[in-house]
């Protein structure tokens, strides 16, 4: 058996076993996005577009920041976005050199598709990555002790 000299078995577990209920929650999303046409990537832009804090529209570097992805794939992706009729693209009436990404009321009315159906599945399993999270939060608090000791025992 392993010696596990910060974790024990059971903590590699509540790990793994989070880990596994992301990728679950994750295709289900990819299935979901797929059904409503989209790929899993262009509905995380809906989803960033409309939901940017304190707006509903974005540039295209927010965009890019937001989905970790590089400028002009970002770019390509609102063009196919647009050619859609999912989101405009909107002129900055005091910078005409900036550009908004934002939703069209069609675009709304995928996103609000997805969100109901992605609402539904985290109250079926949202009860069980709360639980996973309560056993996985004191892992972090024994790495921070375990940190701090090494630091002062330098």
């Amino acid at each position: 058996m392993t010696d596990f000299p910060y974790f024990s078995k059971a903590d590699y577990e509540t790990l793994a076993e989070f880990r596994y209920a992301l990728r679950c929650f994750l295709h289900f999303s990819e299935n979901a996005a797929e059904s409503a046409g989209l790929t899993l990537q262009q509905h995380q832009a809906l989803l960033f577009i409309i939901g940017y804090p304190a707006r509903e529209q974005v540039t295209i570097g927010e965009l890019a920041e937001r989905l970790q992805v590089r400028h002009h794939s970002a770019v390509g992706l609102v063009n196919r976005l647009e050619e859609q009729g999912l989101v405009e693209r909107i002129h900055n009436s005091e910078d005409r050199r900036q550009v908004f990404i934002k939703l069209t009321d069609k675009g709304v009315g995928v996103l609000e598709g997805l969100a109901s159906a992605h609402r539904e599945e985290l109250r079926h399993i949202g009860p069980d990555l709360c639980s996973m999270l309560e056993k996985i939060s004191p892992l972090t608090r024994k790495q921070r002790i375990t940190r701090n000791r090494a630091r002062y025992a330098r």
